[in-house]
C-alpha cells in the first residue's frame, strides 16, 4: 500500500498530472473497509507534497462521467520505467482526461530511474505518508511501554491463515488444517495454481518459518530467555498450540492486544490495515527486527530501518535455514554446530549498508527499491564511502 502510493506520486510528478487521493483495496482477503484518511493523515499528505505534485481528494465534477467524460480504467505494466509512462501512458490523457490505475503494486522499476524520481519516492515514504494521529499516538504508546524494559525484538511472525493458504505451506498443521487452507486457496481465483507440495516449497525457501522454527532460529542467533519478543502479526494460525514452543523458549512474548486495553484497540479492530499499521510503527522502532517471511511489510520496514540509521534487521535465509533446521532435528548437527552455522549464514544479513542488486530484465529478482533506497541514504561521493565501489554487502 505504501509503496504503491509512493510510486503513483512519482508517476504523477513525472507526467505533470494531478493525483487523486488513492482509493484503497477493499476486496482482498482482508476485506478491510478503511479509506485512505482512516490510515494516513490526508491533509499532511497533500500539503507536504504541494511543491511537487497537485493532489486532490476527488475527481473534479467537470471530469465526471455525468458531464460526458470517460474514465479509462487500466493497470499499468509492472516494473515500468519513465519511458513507458512518457510514451505510452501520457498520450492516453489526450483522449481520456482521467485515467484510473486499478492496480498499482510494483508498477515502477526498482532501478534505472532519474535520481530526482527516486528521491521523491523516498520523500513520500519517509515524510509525506504519516499515519493518522490516532494510530501514531497509540503506536508511540506501545513503543514507550516496550522500551521501559530495555531492548526488544519485533518478530514479524507471518504465520497467519492467508499466508499459509497462499503459499501452500502446511508444516506442523493437522490434516484438517491443511485441507482448510487448501479450500481457502481455491476459493480465491487469483490464488489458484497447480497442486502445491508443501515440502517442496519449504525446501526452496518459499515458506514462512513456523513458530517452532522461529524459536530455534532466535535461540541460535543468541537471543536469551529474557528477551522481550513483540509479535508483529495478526492471528497466528493454530493459536496458542502453535505458539507453545516459542513461548516456552521466550516467556516474555508480547502482543499489542496484551499491552493495550480493549477500549484503546476497539476502533481499530476489524480493520486489518490499521492494526498492521500499529505493528509497522513498533517494528520500525524496535531494537532488532526479524521477519520470518520476506514479504511487502518486511521489505518496507527494512527500508525504514535503513533510513533510520541502518538499525539491525535480521533478514533470514529461509532456504539455508531449512537445511540447517533439518540437519539439527535429525541429529546430523549438534546444537552448537547448528547455532554456529545459523550465525555464520546471517552475519552479512543484518541490514548493513549495501547497494541494490540489479538483475537485467529480471526486476522481480532484483533487490526491492523500498527495502534498500540507497539513493536516499547518502549523497554523491559519500555513497561510495558508505556502500563501497562495488555492488556488495560486505560492509559492516
Amino acid at each position: 500500500m505504501r509503496a504503491a502510493i509512493c510510486d503513483m506520486v512519482a508517476i504523477s510528478r513525472l507526467l505533470n498530472l494531478t493525483l487523486v487521493v488513492p482509493e484503497l483495496d477493499k476486496k482482498s482477503f482482508w476485506a478491510d473497509p478503511s479509506n485512505f484518511e482512516e490510515i494516513f493523515d490526508v491533509r499532511h499528505f497533500i500539503d507536504s507534497l504541494r511543491d511537487e505534485v497537485r493532489i486532490v481528494k476527488r475527481v473534479p465534477k467537470r471530469f465526471s462521467e455525468k458531464n460526458g467524460q470517460t474514465t479509462l480504467k487500466m493497470p499499468p505494466v509492472s516494473w515500468s520505467n519513465e519511458k513507458y509512462y512518457l510514451e505510452q501512458i501520457l498520450p492516453l490523457f489526450d483522449k481520456h482526461k482521467v485515467v484510473h490505475f486499478n492496480k498499482t503494486d510494483a508498477r515502477l522499476a526498482n532501478n534505472g530511474l532519474p535520481l530526482d524520481l527516486q528521491k521523491l519516492r523516498c520523500r513520500v515514504n519517509f515524510q509525506a505518508l504519516k499515519f493518522t494521529p490516532e494510530l501514531e499516538n497509540l503506536g508511540q504508546k506501545l513503543i514507550r511501554i516496550l522500551s521501559k524494559n530495555g531492548p526488544f525484538v519485533a518478530l514479524h511472525l507471518r504465520y497467519e491463515m492467508d499466508m499459509l493458504a497462499f503459499s501452500g505451506c502446511t508444516l506442523g498443521c493437522t490434516n484438517e488444517e491443511a485441507e482448510e487452507l487448501k479450500r481457502m486457496r481455491y476459493a480465491f481465483p487469483s490464488w489458484r495454481e497447480k497442486e502445491i507440495v508443501s515440502e517442496e516449497r519449504r525446501s526452496q525457501g518459499l515458506c514462512p518459518l513456523t513458530p517452532e522454527e522461529a524459536a530455534l532460529v532466535l535461540q541460535a542467533l543468541g537471543f536469551g530467555r529474557e528477551t522481550p519478543i513483540y509479535i508483529a502479526a495478526g492471528e497466528i494460525y493454530g493459536g496458542e498450540r502453535r505458539l507453545a514452543q516459542l513461548r516456552a523458549a521466550f516467556p516474555r512474548i508480547i502482543r499489542k492486544e496484551t499491552l493495550l486495553g480493549n477500549d484503546e484497540l476497539q476502533q481499530f479492530r476489524n480493520h486489518s490495515s490499521q492494526m498492521a499499521a500499529l505493528d509497522f510503527i513498533v517494528s520500525v522502532a524496535s531494537n532488532t527486527f526479524v521477519p520470518t517471511y520476506y514479504g511487502n511489510m518486511a521489505k518496507l520496514v527494512e527500508g525504514h530501518r535503513r533510513f533510520s540509521g541502518f538499525k539491525k534487521s535480521i533478514l533470514l535465509d529461509r532456504k539455508k535455514l531449512v537445511e540447517l533446521l533439518d540437519m539439527h532435528q535429525n541429529g546430523t548437527f549438534s546444537w552448537n554446530e547448528f547455532a554456529n552455522a545459523v550465525r555464520k549464514v546471517h552475519e552479512r544479513k543484518m541490514g548493513q549498508p549495501t547497494r541494490r542488486r540489479v538483475e537485467a530484465d529480471k526486476p522481480k529478482e532484483e533487490d526491492y527499491f523500498y527495502a534498500n533506497p540507497y539513493e536516499c541514504l547518502c549523497e554523491g561521493s559519500k555513497c561510495d564511502d558508505l556502500l563501497g565501489a562495488l555492488n556488495s554487502s560486505q560492509i559492516q
